[in-house]
């Protein structure tokens, strides 16, 4: 067993992206960060996060987070839903693709039909970022970095984005996000993984608890409904008490009233459970159901609101120069 003090980093090229991305012909890297019993793998393109390996109750030890065979399937958007991604400039839907900022309409890219989802075609899942390692005697992190150029996707504002996945040797693993612009504009960052503690099969096994009282109604292209949050107590959401997921599908926002913690995943075979803490207003939860095995996984997407831009009495995700976007969130995982 590794010494739980120990840290470390390896780094390879895993191939170069093809031409008809936004980032043609650029050398995508791995690096892979192990502290402890847990090994966390993290790829340049999309900033994404490829593989969380961690010990079951007998030690046995499994990737936890669903993960595509090479870079030419990331590339391919018929196999990858986002699959681990960071998303971004802003994650989720903005209806009809448009906003109004400082008196000003812009239009963003609509690659969801009429709408904007996740940042556009060619959003932060599909562009390589630059990484440097930061190295500690208990914790070790990939610290990668975009520039995204002013009207990329339509967004006003040169952007530069950071996304830092630290791994404590103590069982945690936090995304920490970071930006800035040089005008105002909208920002609202997240990671798009999807989550199976058994390390195979789907997720309806697992149980599931949700820190919500309340979600938001949504229409059938999953933009907010006018009118209250809906209340989820004695509903088919309400997780708000452990309760396997079962065959049902989520797709839904759960609002988070308090920081102490979001939400708890738990996998009774493998006996491997991971708690989620963020400082953000909200979870997407999506059962995978369009994945390229479906349900294969589970998304827990903290961010922003959907369709924040558009909306006067929700979180704002408006970035002005001289203010510094922060979002984080934990994941701690153990076994029992």
């Amino acid at each position: 067993m590794t010494p739980p003090d120990a840290t470390r980093v390896r780094q390879r090229q895993v191939g170069v992206t093809g031409p008809d991305g936004p980032d043609a012909g650029r050398a995508v890297d791995e690096i892979t960060l192990s502290a402890g019993d847990i090994d966390v793998t993290v790829w340049t393109y999309g900033a994404t996060l490829v593989e969380v390996v961690v010990p079951d109750r007998a030690g046995d030890r499994s990737n936890v987070v669903c993960r595509l065979p090479d870079l030419a399937a990331y590339e391919d958007r018929a196999l990858n839903a986002y699959v681990g991604s960071t998303v971004g400039r802003y994650c989720r839907g903005v209806r009809d693709g448009t906003f109004l900022l400082d008196g000003t309409r812009y239009t963003l890219d609509r690659n969801a039909g009429r709408h904007h989802l996740h940042g556009g075609t060619d959003g932060f899942d599909r562009r390589v970022w630059q990484a440097r390692v930061e190295e500690g005697p208990d914790q070790v992190a990939a610290v990668l970095t975009l520039v995204s150029p002013d009207g990329d996707q339509g967004y006003p504002g040169e952007l530069t984005a950071e996304v830092a996945y630290r791994l404590h040797a103590a069982g945690r693993l936090t995304f920490e996000y970071r930006a800035s612009t040089t005008a105002p504009t909208l920002v609202g960052l997240t990671n798009h993984a999807f989550w199976n503690l058994a390390g195979a099969g789907t997720v309806d096994s697992h149980l599931l608890a949700l820190n919500a009282e309340r979600i938001v109604p949504f229409d059938e292209e999953l933009f907010p409904l006018a009118g209250p949050l809906f209340p989820l107590a004695g509903t088919r959401l309400d997780f708000r008490v452990p309760r396997r997921i079962g065959a049902d599908r989520l797709d839904n926002f759960f609002v988070l009233d308090e920081p102490r913690w979001a939400a708890e995943l738990h996998d009774e075979r493998s006996g491997r459970r991971m708690r989620v803490v963020t400082d953000q207003p909200g979870l997407g939860v999506y059962s995978g159901d369009g994945l390229f095995a479906p349900r294969a996984g589970l998304a827990l997407e903290a961010g922003a609101w959907p369709d924040a831009p558009n909306l006067s009495d929700v979180p704002s995700v408006r970035l002005d120069p001289g203010q510094t976007y922060r979002h984080r969130t934990v994941h701690e995982f153990s076994v029992g």
